[in-house]
């Protein structure tokens, strides 16, 4: 959510950049249902006020007739204010959480195909077969039972496969944990303020991703990066301590929905995966820092397992609501011979921590609202993916990405 004073002070830059992001929105409707409410407000106040004052002069006797009529009659007006008040205010509400966070300078404008190139590492070989192919082949994965159990897309990862994707997340946590984050299990469930205030909106209402608990307050995460960003709600963190960075694994559950037209063979695209993600919150002045600094270990991770990709900025129509800027890393699919998704780090600036009421106490006793972001060290359907690809022998075999071989007992080949 966006500070209402900001939009107020600049409401053509805000309508401008929510356009850019797709989003449709109507800055000056806000600002009407803004200003409506505060006039209700203050009317409301100033009856409570004068009520208060007449409550105060019937005191320790009879009191005054026309005391009495003034009282009941603020008494059915304040009522009439405040019902009123309670409609704007949720119209206010509605409007002000439909509007996305702002983008940074350096976002290139444009749709998927506006984001820009900023780096390329490693060779882009061609020919390999397909990584749902080569996992049948060895019996390595089975979507048909998945399929029986729990739905498309579901699936059963097996044997040595199984054996890789905990190899990877080995050495992942390995690597964040030395880079200074806290590993953190976290629920795998959050309530609406929770998942709201993170900043999930879709475009559209056909676009909704998450997966609800019918009778509960609760929707499945889509991401550790929700429920992180819950942890420290209604806080205030000392600006000594900050930046705090956690890195949170756990299963990822999506729809999928809007996916149509996107690459979705195999374990590319599924409604349940597990990901090990990178959070931070930091001071304002430290989140465009830490972002390099999560992008710099997303590209140490891809680098050490040999896997060639690039990193580019994303263009304005391809953020989500939250983002001021992000960053994806692309790896090179010798099978498609383009690039395909593998990870991502945001900035999310003030956006998310706003929703949810997270600030930093600055030396001074001052109290403003932080920052936050993330980015996914390792998404592990898509790393086998990469990996799958990348590694593959002719004679079916596969070879283990060097840095993965003490998590295999040192095995150099599956």
């Amino acid at each position: 959510m966006l500070d209402i004073r900001f939009i107020r002070e600049n409401p053509d830059r805000v309508q401008t950049a929510a356009a850019q992001k797709g989003y449709t929105v109507n800055i000056q409707e806000l600002l009407h249902a803004d200003e409506s409410r505060r006039e209700l407000q203050q009317k409301a106040d100033e009856l409570r006020t004068r009520r208060n004052e007449i409550a105060a002069q019937m005191k320790g006797g009879k009191p005054a007739a026309e005391l009495v009529e003034e009282g009941k009659r603020i008494k059915t007006e304040l009522a009439g204010i405040e019902d009123h008040l309670r409609v704007v205010s949720e119209a206010y509400q509605d409007l002000l959480w439909a509007v996305p966070n702002i983008t940074l300078d350096d976002v290139p404008l444009g749709c998927e195909e506006d984001s820009v190139e900023i780096k390329k590492v490693g060779e882009q070989k061609t020919g390999a077969k397909d990584h749902l192919d080569f996992a049948l082949a060895r019996d390595w994965v089975d979507f048909e039972r998945g399929t029986k159990v729990a739905g498309a897309k579901f699936y059963f990862v097996k044997g040595d496969l199984a054996l890789l994707e905990n190899a990877i997340v080995q050495f992942a946590l390995q690597k964040v944990t030395e880079k200074g984050f806290t590993l953190m299990t976290v629920p795998h469930m959050v309530n609406q303020r929770t998942m709201t205030g993170t900043g999930f909106a879709p475009r559209t209402s056909d676009q909704s991703d998450e997966y609800s608990i019918e009778g509960e307050d609760l929707s499945l995460i889509a991401t550790a990066e929700i429920s992180l960003t819950g942890y420290h709600a209604d806080e205030v963190i000392d600006e000594a301590r900050l930046p705090l960075l956690y890195a949170g694994y756990s299963p990822c559950y999506r729809k999928e929905a809007g996916a149509a037209g996107k690459h979705t063979r195999g374990l590319f695209r599924v409604h349940q995966f597990n990901k090990l993600e990178m959070y931070a919150y930091t001071t304002p002045e430290q989140s465009a820092e830490v972002h390099e600094k999560i992008l710099a270990i997303e590209e140490e991770l891809w680098q050490e397992m040999g896997i060639p990709y690039h990193v580019i900025n994303i263009a304005a129509g391809d953020l989500g609501a939250p983002a001021a800027k992000k960053y994806d890393i692309e790896y090179w699919s010798p099978v498609d011979g383009k690039y395909r998704e593998l990870t991502s780090c945001s900035n999310c600036t003030d956006f998310q921590a706003r929703n949810l009421n997270i600030r930093v106490r600055r030396p001074d006793g001052s109290i403003e609202v932080l920052h936050t972001l993330n980015g996914t060290a390792v998404s592990l359907a898509r790393s086998l993916v990469a990996v799958l690809e990348n590694y593959q022998n002719e004679d079916g075999t596969l070879r283990v990405p060097e840095v993965l071989r003490p998590y295999l007992g040192g095995r150099e080949v599956l």
